[in-house]
């Protein structure tokens, strides 16, 4: 029996699965509730399961037994495989009138759900085709994706060594609710995801009276200038071949209209696609604000902060999903995205330490307009779980093809 059939006949169980964990949404890295029904999904199974000391997390390690073959013959070393699905929900309250729809103020809004669900079809076709598996195979069931950095949690507890020694590649799928039509994968080369940084500044003037600014030193002004200079520095200061973002999610100043405040602060997030581009704005930006809050006959105390790398997609383990997916499902269903996404992603903590490749997963609802979809993180997106057997296919044949 092939991979592909194994798993077309646990399809749906996949999908009850998934319809399950959509109900009971948990935010964060403590993520009990569900960490305990995966658990009960991998009872039984042939898997060296620990789970994580400061987040709920699951690694379950599965060891091939076919003879080796290749370099992994000559070392007398098993390959091994990292394969990811992530697990954690978001604050929002769901509004799409499924009936399994969410009820607890969380939602599995950016498709969480069907990647565990993926996760575990591609664990059970694996323990039953394990005979014919040359690798060793590190599950790595990870809470916490969704500002959290639960990938460095795992990562400092050892999951990419879980198998005994560190692992040779790596694969992780995120399905969409947009963006492509319905069941197509898609890679690139290079950048997969933007790096994500953080920008916190604090304006400190000198407080007065709402009718005297000259007697004061007023921050907000500053603070207005600086935002709008955030966006003339990249105009001016980055290559447009090479872009940045910077957006001012939050602005935070005064109390009372009559009243100049001490204080006023904002933040932002800043994506860039390379390292030279991220390191040009840490060098760059904070002078250049603390330079505007000067003109202003004020201050600012500056912060910027990494959050998460570039996701970087290796380009031969790019190239050999690519020629998995062309091979089970044809070339219509791979694309190849001319540009990477400006999201971010804590799968980046595992490709910059081991070789892999992110894949994206089109799980726009058969029929739906994957341009005007809505879109990851709405309270209205939706994902059809149509495509999960075919995920935990591809996951379970880069595990089975995998070799040094």
């Amino acid at each position: 029996m092939t991979v592909r059939d194994y798993v077309a006949g646990i399809e749906s169980e996949l999908v009850s699965l998934r319809r399950e964990l959509h109900q009971i949404p948990e935010v964060g890295l403590q993520l009990p509730n569900t960490q305990a029904r995966l658990l009960t999904a991998l009872e039984g199974l042939d898997l060296e399961i620990s789970c994580g000391e400061q987040l709920t997390s699951i690694t379950a390690v599965l060891r091939g037994k076919a003879p080796l073959r290749g370099k992994a013959q000559d070392d007398g070393e098993r390959p091994v495989v990292l394969l990811r699905g992530d697990m954690d929900g978001l604050p929002v309250d769901e509004q799409t009138g499924l009936d399994f729809a969410s009820s607890n103020h969380a939602m599995h809004a950016c498709g969480h759900d069907l990647h565990m669900s993926i996760l575990v079809g591609a664990v059970r076709a694996l323990c039953a085709a394990a005979d014919e598996l040359v690798a060793d195979v590190v599950f790595m069931f990870q809470p916490g994706e969704e500002g959290c950095d639960g990938a460095s949690y795992m990562v400092a507890e050892g999951v990419l060594d879980a198998a005994g020694r560190r692992a040779d590649a790596a694969y992780a799928i995120h399905v969409f609710s947009a963006l492509e039509p319905h069941g197509q994968f898609a890679v690139r080369h290079g950048a997969m995801m933007s790096a994500c940084d953080t920008l916190d500044v604090t304006v400190t003037g000198r407080g007065g009276h709402g009718s005297a600014p000259h007697s004061a030193a007023d921050p907000v002004p500053a603070v207005c200038d600086m935002v709008l200079a955030t966006q003339v520095f990249l105009s001016r200061h980055i290559d447009i071949f090479d872009p940045a973002v910077i957006t001012v999610g939050k602005i935070v100043g005064g109390s009372i209209r009559n009243v100049i405040p001490e204080t006023a602060h904002f933040e932002a997030t800043v994506r860039s696609f390379s390292t030279r581009t991220q390191q040009r704005l840490f060098d760059l930006v904070p002078p250049m604000l603390e330079n505007v809050a000067a003109s202003h006959g004020v201050t600012a105390e500056v912060m910027m902060a990494n959050q998460y790398p570039l996701t970087s997609n290796d380009p031969d383990q790019t190239d050999f999903v690519s020629e998995v997916i062309r091979d089970l499902f044809g070339d219509e269903r791979h694309t190849t995205w001319e540009h990477p996404l400006a999201g971010s992603e804590d799968f980046s903590r595992v490709l910059t330490e081991v070789p892999g490749t992110f894949i994206a997963l089109s799980a726009v609802p058969e029929g739906s307009d994957h341009e005007t979809a809505s879109y990851n993180h709405s309270a209205y997106a939706t994902f059809d779980d149509q495509v999960i057997a075919d995920g935990a296919t591809l996951l379970a044949e880069l595990a089975m093809r995998f070799s040094r």
